[in-house]
């Protein structure tokens, strides 16, 4: 069996809300969390390894930094668990698997999984999905529901390992135009999240470097899209009548 394991020191936050990111469409997701840790200073927890894991290492400010990392906030109580590269199939179930035994173990209120959904709209919109339908209740104030579609990749294998779980999960899903990176769509869910959680954590940054971020992630937007490729079905656009 490949061994895939959650390391991490220990934590400070009791019940805490657990937010999710892994490249995808737009990488939506991975830009939201990525502004989350800079924005809030948010203090490094642990990794996930696996020996699936493409040999990466990442460098931040000169420092080694493993690929999957996972940061806590003690002010909003929360876990974050950031990806810098794209998940290949061949581990989303295990890796969904070991994210949802141990939301649950660490006895997290809830699991937010944050992706992107193309259109060809042009807007700005948030979409949300949910396990049950009481979570559903909780945030059709806040998002458009997403009635109609898939949510691929390790957004959807995570939000099903909660479903069989019974575990509260709820996908945040930015709409964007493409796999491009769309720090714009970022924001919207920063915001959404803002209203569903009582919190006030700034966007004006990530509007205002939206032109940088889009250009320093354009290399990860293209190794995601080649991922996305070799998945049969990818997010779709809600099929209203």
């Amino acid at each position: 069996m490949v061994k895939t394991e959650i390391i991490v020191q220990e934590l400070s936050v009791k019940e805490p809300v657990m937010l999710t990111s892994f490249p995808g469409i737009g990488l939506v997701g991975t830009i939201a969390t990525a502004h989350f840790v800079t924005e809030l200073d948010l203090e490094y927890k642990g990794v996930i390894s696996s020996e699936v894991l493409p040999p990466i290492a990442t460098l931040i400010d000169g420092v080694i930094a493993p690929p999957i990392r996972i940061y806590e906030s003690q002010d909003h109580n929360a876990i974050l668990i950031h990806s810098d590269i794209p998940i290949g199939i061949e581990i989303s179930g295990l890796l969904s698997q070991e994210i949802v035994q141990w939301a649950k173990s660490i006895n997290a209120s809830k699991l937010y999984s944050l992706a992107g959904v193309a259109t060809f709209e042009g807007k700005h919109r948030v979409f949300g999905a949910a396990t049950n339908k009481e979570l559903l209740e909780e945030i059709k104030d806040y998002v458009e529901i997403f009635k109609t579609g898939t949510i691929s990749g390790l957004a959807g294998s995570i939000l099903n390992e909660c479903v069989y779980r019974g575990f509260p999960g709820l996908a945040l899903l930015g709409e964007t135009s493409g796999f491009n990176p769309d720090p714009r769509a970022s924001a919207q869910i920063i915001e959404v999240l803002n209203s569903l959680l009582g919190w006030e954590i700034s966007v004006e940054r990530l509007i205002k470097e939206a032109e940088f971020i889009e250009t320093q992630m354009q290399k990860l937007a293209e190794q995601t899209r080649m991922h996305e490729e070799k998945v049969p079905r990818k997010e779709e656009f809600p099929m209203y009548g």
